[in-house]
């Protein structure tokens, strides 16, 4: 079913339906005829197996008046042959209205009647014979007068008649009669009637795939138009076109949802077509002047003229610097650029202890400042290296803008993580500008550094549910405060 296209299988799924329920209804139809027929068929039996009460103002004596059929029970029961029996001519009783009857005696025997044919014995008739069970009636076979065997509905009861004794006088007589009806008058309307049943099923299941075949094609005419536009912005790759968002249904979500999803693809793509950009632009400078120092050097080698040493040592002092600065780019591009490279893994972080690393490894970069630091219990959910990146990042820029013999002040209070700098600070004018890609301040870029560690700070802070800022500081200085959630106690 998976290699039907779309169509084909909501057209078979609603022929499947459409059949289960007309076979169901079909079903429960031929059941409900068939229950009214043999009920119909029941009384009809009952009625014609019974014994007449005399007319009114009749006198009888008493006692029920022999009709015709009591008096064929009587015959029956009086001959008691197991044999088929024809009607003799001039039968005074003639054939009655039952095609099929019988006595039956208490020891399983039966007796036949002329011109009544013959009834297969079951044990529910032998249970009635035996005064065990009031009355039976159910299928059965018999054999008609020319010998032909017929189904048959087959009423057993007993019957208390009035006799006369052979010394004349009037007596009560109970017999077992087995009275049966054919069931041609119930199984040809049942045949019938599941031919009929089958044909309309059958008409109505293909009518319910050609139907089915049609609200598919017209259901799906949108999504066709969904997926030509998506194959077209796929073979383009222009994710400029908009798919049309008409409506409120099912088909317009979906257009919205590929629209918003090229949406992040296009911002995407700029960010990746930028970020290569300033990367390049970034990377061109230190390796250009690593190449012009490289050959420097070479052509020192080749020609044999040595440079002097304080020369030498300053090129390959700045080549080892350019080669420093190659790095952290790249290592910084690389977080910037593929923060899903790495699955992190995110549990409780004491920001307190990691603040504390950070603070000791700035101490370590920078021997001639004064590094405080005042840290609050404060516990938060992240991914523990990322976080000491940042904290970092933070301590660096401070290390690096502070003058010789400043202050660099960490405080961490209330889970606000803040790092102090008695640095030139940073005009107001640049402010906005300090957490993008690259951006470096025109006072800043004799520094060393790619432009890259607050935008990883922000990038950071961002995936932790916090955010970050600087601030001048009045007196000169700058203030960056990290603020993430947390708590003050481990969970």
């Amino acid at each position: 079913m998976r290699r039907l296209p779309l169509r084909g299988r909501l057209a078979l799924l609603t022929a499947v339906a459409v059949a289960i329920a007309v076979a169901a209804c079909a079903v429960a139809s031929w059941f409900l005829v068939r229950g009214q027929l043999y009920d119909q068929l029941d009384k009809q039996l009952v009625a014609r197996s019974g014994i007449m009460p005399p007319p009114p103002g009749e006198d009888g004596g008493g006692l029920p008046q022999r009709n015709m059929i009591s008096n064929q029970i009587i015959v029956a029961a009086g001959t008691c042959t197991q044999e088929l029996q024809t009607r003799p001519e001039g039968w005074p009783y003639g054939p009655g209205d039952d095609q099929f009857m019988q006595v039956l005696n208490e020891d399983g025997g039966y007796c036949t009647a002329p011109g009544k044919g013959k009834i297969a014995v079951t044990a529910e008739d032998k249970a009635v014979a035996e005064g065990t069970s009031a009355r039976s009636i159910g299928n059965s076979t018999g054999t008609s007068i020319d010998g032909t065997s017929t189904d048959l509905r087959v009423l057993t009861q007993r019957v208390t008649l009035d006799v006369i004794d052979t010394e004349g006088k009037h007596a009560r007589k109970t017999y077992t009669v087995m009275t049966g009806m054919p069931l041609d008058q119930v199984t040809a309307p049942l045949g019938n009637l599941a031919l009929t049943l089958l044909a309309v099923s059958a008409l109505g299941v293909l009518g319910a795939a050609f139907a089915g075949l049609l609200i598919a094609r017209a259901a799906l005419k949108p999504v066709d138009g969904l997926t030509d536009a998506v194959e077209d912005i796929a073979r383009t790759e222009d994710l400029s076109v908009k798919i049309p968002e008409e409506g409120t249904d099912e088909i317009a979500r979906l257009g919205r949802s590929f629209n918003t999803m090229t949406a992040a693809l296009a911002a995407s793509q700029e960010r990746q077509r930028n970020l290569i950009a300033d990367a390049g632009h970034e990377l061109r400078t230190p390796l250009t002047s690593m190449k012009t120092n490289i050959e420097l050097l070479i052509k020192s080698q080749n020609t044999g003229r040595d440079l002097p040493p304080d020369v030498k040592e300053r090129l390959l002092a700045s080549v080892k610097a350019q080669m420093q600065e190659l790095t952290t780019l790249i290592g910084d591009l690389l977080q910037l650029g593929s923060p899903a490279a790495k699955r992190r893994e995110v549990t409780e972080v004491p920001l307190h202890e990691v603040a504390r690393r950070a603070v000791e490894r700035a101490r370590l970069r920078g021997p001639g400042l004064t590094v405080t630091a005042r840290l609050d219990p404060w516990y938060v959910r992240g991914d523990a290296d990322t976080l000491e990146r940042a904290v970092v990042n933070l301590c660096d820029n401070a290390v690096k803008f502070s003058p010789s013999g400043g202050v660099v002040e960490v405080r961490l209070e209330g889970g606000a993580l803040t790092v102090r700098d008695q640095g030139p600070g940073i005009p107001e004018d640049e402010l906005p500008y300090v957490f993008e890609r690259f951006w470096r301040s025109p006072s800043a870029r004799s520094l060393p550094g790619s432009g890259l560690g607050l935008s990883i700070v922000a990038q950071i802070a961002e995936e932790a549910g916090g955010k970050v800022a600087l601030e001048p500081v009045p007196g000169g200085g700058t203030l960056a405060r990290l603020e993430l959630p947390g708590a003050r106690t481990a969970s």
